[in-house]
């Protein structure tokens, strides 16, 4: 352990007493300095920090959500050490890897080789799984390669025999997915007494492309103006399910001040319309609306199994791979144990059963790691896109635990986060492992419990963004107490301020979901009140999310005639990042079927906020995603210069053309958008400089300074300021200069009411913490106009944050419920929970050990009644 001296330790100081750390980037530190000193750290909003942080030991670096941890932690410090370790990376090689720049930095001594381990939600295809991330798969397909029981004849096979991602144990029908999907023909068609033209056919694409297909059928000689249910029941078949695609000249009928000339037009049918976009789009909004119009069921070949009947012939103890990979950790583990002694074992060659024996027992080490982190009731086969942020991040974990590696610098980002307080305990056990071997472990965390056990504390703060960026304390966790200016140690040491209700809200009605069956939730009947906020609880995998995010979502968008959406705004505006369809595109695991529901009528609208980020581009940023620049671009197109000059909206944009307007849309607007952007950088701000062998550098645009447009279109201004400079706001200063102009100033309101009023408008989306990224999809939400009784969904809304974050947007839900609105949650924050007027928990266990009800009530209720693991933990803070 690290001395702890009486004294309170500075952000300088050091328990070996070595001096400041102000001149450590002149020359190597001591061979018998145990601290790593950080020189002059100004990355993000760091500011000038000089810091000294012990080696070997368990570090948190803690601080409000956007205060500089993870620039700190992450930016400066793992930056440097990769950017070292590449430098001794053979130059070609050194090309193949994705780089990051140089750290903004004075110097940094005593730095080991580091590994970074950071959240990623959603990661991963539908072929990317628990068993592939955490290599168990890898082991697994050897084992019964090498040591299957093979049907009578048959030759032993590669490993390749037993991975449904490749073409040879890959099953013909499904290609190694275990599903097909069918059309239902019933649901291509909203309305029957429609005609064509009037939009009788639901599954089409909407704008240019659905009246391409509408005139299509038009040259082909059907009537597009009769009912549809008029039509001949064989042309109505042939034009909803043909897979013919025949080609016509169209000769379209549009407005009269619309330019229109005959074209060479395909006709796709809805049905193949459907499975084509499904396939196909990175669009998650398009592959949600195909979603809708398809049934899922098992393939006929496979019955599910994803693979070829021949690997599915091969077993170990009379079990096949499938039903292996099936398994929860903990009863795949149970499988190896009896492998070891069955008699098929025994009855292999001495060589083959030498080879079961060896592989065996390296499973079985994989194995006791991932258990022994809370993660044994994981199937190897489940896919990682339905993992959370935390369970993802522990799978990474484990295969450090079990590398053996010394004298390496783990960099975590926040680990407990998505965690029940029970599974945090197994947490801070493997931490104190990768120490105990010899290594060093930086951790950016919220969690109390976690800092509690840190060696050693890093706080920055006080404030975020420009009021942060300063280390106002380093040491060990007894010095804290006493730093006036941290909002940690407030929470840390049980001076925060109280967040319960003085009352608890009584429900207006109930909502019912009957026998909800689902992963592991069997026949559940579950009742949710309404008009309250209610927290849903339990251990990691007991089905929380299930419920919340996928079953009750889908029960009340499917009462509502909504489509599942993958994040919580339309992207219906140029500038917001068309990026993140891409990265959003919806998972087959969101196919839902729907329970029978009792007291849906009470509900008017859905608002869904999901942990995913709001963008990958410089282009996505505050302003674009929560829609307050349209109405900035308005106010900038209102000027007299701008109405002179003929600028529209558009004009103000930065943003690229999309293709369909390029393709199809109004060319004079399309010009408008392109000639407001910098032509150099094409409206990034930003220029890549390509320096072959050394990692690509990021700069200023040369021609706009990092201004995104050209110099006309900042001439136009407004009480002095360019589109450039209101870019460059704070939310904070934002709210004064925007104060006349309604629709975005209410978003600022919000913003700055969530806790975000440091954040700039035009910062990259690429830059925000998941804290951060999270409450700005909330106000995304909020500022829209009240439409009825609302059902807000939100799942763990606290991962990621401060509890004093935690405390504003906590206040900010109970505003909504007092609005009439009903607000349920999926989380773990014990404080949070009590502070809830209704609490279901679920377990007692995880995966199989779960999906049941184990205590339901007010949070005093089952605080003091309650048999699962969060009535031990929630009984102190609900007394």
């Amino acid at each position: 352990m690290v001395d702890k001296p009486a004294e309170q330790h500075g952000a300088g100081s050091d328990p070996a007493g070595a001096p400041d750390p102000a001149g450590a980037g002149a020359g190597p530190a001591p061979v018998a300095d145990p601290m790593i000193r950080v020189h002059d750290a100004t990355e993000h909003n760091l500011r000038h920090v000089d810091v000294a942080v012990p080696r070997d030991r368990v570090v948190a670096f803690t601080g409000v959500s956007g205060s500089g941890k993870s620039s700190l932690a992450f930016a400066t410090v793992y930056a440097e050490a990769q950017r070292r370790y590449l430098e001794s990376v053979a130059p070609y090689a050194r090309r193949l890897i994705e780089q990051a720049g140089a750290p903004r930095v004075g110097g940094i001594s005593g730095l080991p080789p580091a590994v970074a381990l950071r959240q990623q939600y959603g990661a991963g295809s539908a072929r990317s799984s628990v068993g592939t991330v955490s290599r168990v798969s890898n082991v697994l397909r050897m084992l019964y390669s090498r040591a299957g029981t093979y049907p009578a004849g048959a030759e032993p096979v590669d490993s390749d025999w037993f991975s449904p991602n490749t073409a040879a144990g890959a099953c013909p029908t499904c290609h190694g997915l275990g599903r097909r999907y069918t059309v239902d023909e019933d649901r291509l068609v909203g309305d029957p007494e429609l005609s064509i033209r009037e939009g009788a056919v639901a599954a089409w694409p909407g704008a240019w492309q659905g009246k391409n297909y509408r005139d299509i059928l038009g040259e082909l000689g059907i009537d597009i103006d009769a009912p549809f249910r008029t039509l001949p029941a064989e042309r109505r078949h042939w034009l909803l399910t043909t897979e013919e695609q025949p080609v016509v000249t169209v000769h379209p009928v549009r407005e009269a001040h619309r330019i229109t000339r005959p074209y060479q037009g395909t006709y796709m049918s809805p049905k193949s319309w459907v499975l084509h976009t499904y396939a196909t789009t990175k669009s998650a909004s398009l592959r949600a609306k195909a979603a809708s119009f398809l049934t899922e069921e098992p393939c006929p070949t496979c019955e599910g199994r994803r693979l070829n009947r021949f690997a599915l012939s091969i077993t170990i103890a009379g079990v096949d791979i499938a039903e292996a990979t099936a398994l929860p950790l903990t009863e795949l583990a149970d499988l190896l144990r009896r492998a070891r002694v069955h008699p098929d074992t025994a009855a292999l060659s001495p060589e083959r059963r030498q080879a079961a024996e060896a592989l065996i027992g390296n499973l079985e080490e994989h194995l006791k790691t991932l258990t022994e982190l809370g993660l044994g009731y994981l199937g190897t086969d489940r896919t990682t896109s339905t993992l959370s942020g935390g369970e993802f991040q522990r799978l990474h974990l484990a295969t450090q635990l079990g590398s053996g590696l010394f004298g390496v610098l783990y960099v975590l980002d926040e680990p407990s986060a998505g965690l029940h307080p029970a599974d945090t305990e197994l947490l801070l056990t493997a931490l104190q492992r990768l120490r105990a071997a010899g290594n060093s472990v930086f951790v950016v965390e919220h969690n109390p419990r976690v800092i509690a056990d840190a060696d050693w504390i890093v706080d920055l703060g006080p404030g975020a963004g420009t009021h942060g960026g300063r280390v106002l304390y380093s040491g060990p966790e007894t010095g804290l107490k006493d730093v006036a200016e941290s909002a940690t140690a407030r929470y840390l040491f049980g001076d925060a301020p109280s967040i319960r209700p003085d009352t608890v809200r009584a429900p207006s009605s109930w909502l019912t979901l009957f026998d909800v069956t689902r992963h592991n939730l069997e026949r559940l009947t579950v009742r949710f009140p309404l008009g309250t906020l209610t927290a849903v609880t339990g251990v990691s995998g007991s089905g929380k999310s299930t419920l919340v995010g996928q079953v009750l979502a889908a029960t009340v968008r499917d009462h509502l005639g909504t489509p599942a959406a993958a994040d919580v705004s339309d992207v219906s505006d140029a500038d917001r990042d068309g990026s993140q369809d891409e990265a959003a595109a919806l998972d087959d695991d969101r196919i839902v079927a729907v329970p029978k529901a009792d007291g849906l009528d009470a509900v008017q609208r859905l608002v869904q906020v999901d942990q995913k980020p709001i963008g990958r581009t410089p282009r996505s940023n505050l302003a674009t995603y929560t829609g307050l620049f349209d109405a900035v671009r308005k106010l900038f197109a209102a000027q007299p210069v701008a109405k002179e000059r003929g600028y529209t909206a558009s004009r103000f944009s930065f943003a690229r053309p999309s293709p369909t307007t390029a393709r199809y849309g109004d060319a004079s607007r399309h010009s408008d958008i392109r000639d407001g952007r910098c032509p150099n950088c094409q409206g990034e701000g930003v220029v890549s400089v390509e320096l072959l062998f050394l990692p690509t550098e990021s700069a200023p645009c040369p021609v706009c300074h990092g201004a995104r447009y050209n110099p006309e279109t900042l001439q136009v201004l407004v009480a002095g300021k360019s589109v450039a400079d209101v870019l460059a706001l704070s939310v904070e200063d934002a709210l004064g200069f925007l104060d006349r102009l309604p629709a975005a100033h209410r978003i600022l309101r919000l913003l700055d009411d969530i806790g975000l009023g440091y954040l700039t408008l035009g910062q990259s989306a690429t830059t925000l913490s998941g804290g951060e990224a999270q409450r700005i999809k909330l106000v995304s939400e909020l500022h829209r106009a009240r439409r009825g009784h609302t059902l807000y969904l939100l799942d763990e809304p606290t991962s990621g944050l401060h509890p004093a974050d935690a405390d504003l947007l906590l206040a900010r839900l109970q505003e909504l419920v007092d609005q009439g609105n009903t607000v349920i949650v999926v989380e773990h924050d014990m404080r949070v929970a009590a502070a809830a007027d209704w609490l279901l928990d679920l377990g007692p266990g995880a995966g199989a050990d779960g999906g049941r009800i184990v205590a339901e009530g007010t949070p005093a209720e089952v605080s003091g009644g309650g048999s699962g693991h969060t009535a031990r933990f929630l009984a102190a803070h609900a007394s």
